[in-house]
């Protein structure tokens, strides 16, 4: 922490040199013995004023000259930390990459895989009102269906409406899709993947190994299969980016689990923030305490005739 102290504002600090000029002045203007000490030797100058009366210690030049350093101090912003990160407190964005594939229409889950997904997507919008959400879509290609958002009913829109018959091409592109995937979250401040699939061919294993050596991404995986050889494969394909297994469930405790852990995701783009703490707001109790005494009442008066 100590290391870090710095000033946000340090030419402010430059207001400190006019202060000094103006103390120097003016205590060489009030100083009684000034006109004596080019007359008097320096060694007998004490005993010949040693009649007079002390000057006060407390005076309003110290308080004044004190509450200026005060002031700039805490205006150039004395800070050893940065803020938090704004995802700490608000809700991280979320991509949702969609495998659309003809395998994602199969019927066994009634009515059939892909409907369940956009079902349970439907779902985690609700749950997650508010915050931004993306879209992508693949299967031989990958494609940014709708980029970062907080309009959840243009991603139930654009959901219900995906199908694979509407993709350029049939195949497995999902190291692909995770990278488009990364991009909106870096538009969007950052945030966490969830993946929903059927399956994961075995050819992407080093491209998705690559992206994950690329990318700290959490990444969750959510399909819409039962248990079974099906599933035990897909886990198995989807192995080298080191998702986090989401089983479907026939109420909304998968989607209330994948809402809880996508809401305070680390932000892809470093997780700090890049803004310093600002700290000098601490000095202002101390500054009051220096301008009291001149809220009394024939303080200012009192102590100049003394002094």
């Amino acid at each position: 922490m100590i290391g870090s102290f710095h000033f946000i504002r340090p030419w402010w600090l430059l207001a400190l040199i006019p202060l000094a000029l103006l103390v120097r002045v003016i205590y060489r203007t009030q100083d009684s013995a000034q006109a004596w000490r080019k007359m008097i030797a320096p060694n007998l100058l004490p005993f010949l004023l040693s009649g007079s009366t002390p000057r006060k210690r407390l005076t309003p030049l110290l308080l004044i000259s004190s509450g200026w350093l005060v002031s700039v101090i805490a205006i150039a912003g004395p800070t050893w930390r940065r803020e938090p990160s704004p995802f700490v407190d608000e809700t991280a964005a979320l991509a949702i990459v969609v495998k659309v594939s003809p395998s994602m229409k199969v019927e066994d889950l009634p009515p059939d895989r892909l409907t369940r997904s956009v079902q349970k997507i439907q779902d985690l919008l609700a749950a997650r009102r508010g915050a931004k959400t993306s879209l992508i879509a693949y299967a031989g290609s990958a494609h940014v269906v709708v980029p970062a958002t907080t309009d959840g009913g243009i991603i139930n829109t654009f959901a219900q409406a995906l199908d694979p018959k509407i993709m350029p091409n049939d195949g497995d592109v999902a190291a692909d899709a995770l990278r488009l995937a990364d991009r909106t979250l870096t538009d969007a401040g950052g945030g966490s993947i969830l993946w929903i699939a059927d399956s994961v061919a075995s050819e992407q294993g080093a491209a998705l190994a690559l992206w994950r050596k690329q990318s700290p991404t959490p990444v969750r995986l959510f399909s819409p299969l039962l248990a079974g050889t099906e599933l035990d494969t897909l886990k198995t394909n989807a192995r080298p980016i080191h998702p986090e297994i989401v089983r479907l469930s026939a109420d909304n405790s998968d989607v209330d689990s994948i809402a809880r852990a996508a809401k305070y995701s680390s932000a892809t783009t470093g997780g700090k923030s890049d803004r310093w703490e600002e700290s000098g707001y601490w000095l202002t109790p101390l500054l009051a305490i220096l301008l009291l005494p001149f809220f009394r009442k024939g303080w200012m008066a009192r102590t100049a005739a003394i002094g």
